[in-house]
């Protein structure tokens, strides 16, 4: 019973504080509690690693690849809120890597990303983030190609370090924050033209 009402009210945080309680959990002997982290934040790293262009088979490969190293160095993230940040950052080195011994170096992705995938809340709450990450991921798609590059990488990273996705993305490191600021600011009169005529 306290293991459903912790994770009711957790529905209510972000996804950040989610999946550092599941992974706190899980560490301290809840079994069960990788499961949230997995539904949780799988969705995400699709996100991430769809951007570099790889096959659906491989991109499954560095998913994989990231949960496995995190069960073999768990001990390593001293924070558990910080334990979102280290998967995306895994995941995008290891795509990072497999992209480069693909010779597939551009980052462009010509699908809109998938919508995140349904966690265990009600399917009302269900609905409505599919809607609503539906709707910002079609407004992303909308965009120049240069930001919809630089959106796929950096949306779900709270740090994202600046020197990879230059080395990513092919851009200045100088440019990428003043870009994202624009490339923001695009997104969000996009939505609330969508907004306006709906």
């Amino acid at each position: 019973m306290t293991t459903e009402k912790s994770r009711e009210s957790a529905a209510d945080d972000g996804p950040w504080v989610r999946s550092g309680e599941a992974f706190a959990r899980w560490r301290g002997g809840d079994r069960g509690a990788i499961d949230d982290l997995v539904r949780e934040m799988t969705p995400v790293l699709w996100h991430v690693v769809r951007a570099y262009r790889l096959e659906e088979d491989v991109c499954e490969d560095v998913i994989q690849f990231t949960w496995l190293t995190l069960v073999r160095k768990a001990d390593s993230v001293e924070n558990p809120r910080a334990v979102a940040s280290w998967l995306i950052i895994t995941a995008r080195r290891q795509a990072w890597r497999v992209a480069s011994r693909n010779r597939r170096e551009d980052v462009t992705d010509d699908e809109v990303l998938a919508p995140i995938l349904p966690s265990s809340r009600a399917a009302e709450s269900e609905a409505l983030e599919a809607d609503e990450s539906h709707r910002l991921w079609a407004a992303v798609a909308r965009l120049n190609e240069r930001c919809q590059r630089l959106l796929r990488v950096i949306a779900f990273d709270d740090k994202p370090d600046y020197k990879h996705i230059s080395d990513d993305l092919g851009m200045p490191v100088g440019s990428i924050g003043p870009t994202r600021r624009r490339c923001l600011e695009k997104l969000k009169s996009v939505i609330s033209g969508e907004e306006a005529t709906s």
